[in-house]
């Protein structure tokens, strides 16, 4: 990703990359040690994408948008939120509602049982420390901007093994609790859910 984006010109056609990874937990530029609580056998990986430490897994896809914004007329604001709506969406298609939350980039559905929220509510200012009270994370982004030019993304959790994520405080919050679809009762097939993944960030990035 890096070296694609390093070599791009301005008419350099956009990508977007599709995978699974194997077992790895990730830092961003700024992640902090004491977040890795007991990686195990699982290598931690320093990472240029922005954020803390997060896990990537089998059950799990991971979408690399590499986006010219300028190109696009697109703030990285703006991408962020685009982001975070194509993984609404693409939940919202398999009947589950995303939410947001202020100061806490990602997508995050409610916990069984948990008080209803309004949906996509977001505050103008992020909270000193943001309120996960009845959520759990299902959609974690991380991006990095080059020259105008995106790389790394967003991970959205399907059917994978969960356990990592209690290897660290995922994203820097010891509070947050990780989930997937699976957990939550939607057994859709991970390539039914890229799928649709897919359409969704083509059509949000591409305008």
């Amino acid at each position: 990703m890096r070296r694609f984006s390093e070599a791009r010109g301005h008419e350099t056609p956009d990508e977007l990359w599709l995978c699974q990874h194997p077992p790895v937990y990730t830092q961003g530029i700024t992640g902090k040690l004491q977040h890795v609580l007991n990686a195990g056998a699982i290598p931690v990986v320093r990472s240029t994408r922005g954020g803390q430490v997060t896990y990537h897994g089998p059950g799990q896809i991971v979408a690399y948008p590499l986006i010219n914004l300028k190109r696009h007329g697109i703030f990285v604001r703006e991408y962020v939120c685009r982001l975070e709506e194509s993984a609404i969406r693409t939940l919202l298609h398999f009947g589950v509602s995303g939410f947001r939350v202020a100061g806490a980039p990602g997508v995050y559905v409610a916990l069984p049982g948990a008080p209803e929220r309004p949906p996509r509510q977001q505050a103008p200012q992020a909270p000193a420390q943001p309120d996960f009270t009845g959520l759990a994370k299902i959609a974690a982004l991380g991006v990095k901007v080059t020259r105008g030019c995106t790389y790394h993304g967003l991970a959205l959790n399907v059917h994978m093994d969960l356990a990592p994520f209690h290897g660290i405080h995922p994203c820097g919050y010891s509070a947050l609790t990780v989930t997937d679809l699976h957990t939550i009762g939607v057994h859709a097939a991970l390539e039914d859910v890229q799928a649709v993944l897919q359409q969704q960030l083509t059509h949000l990035l591409a305008t």
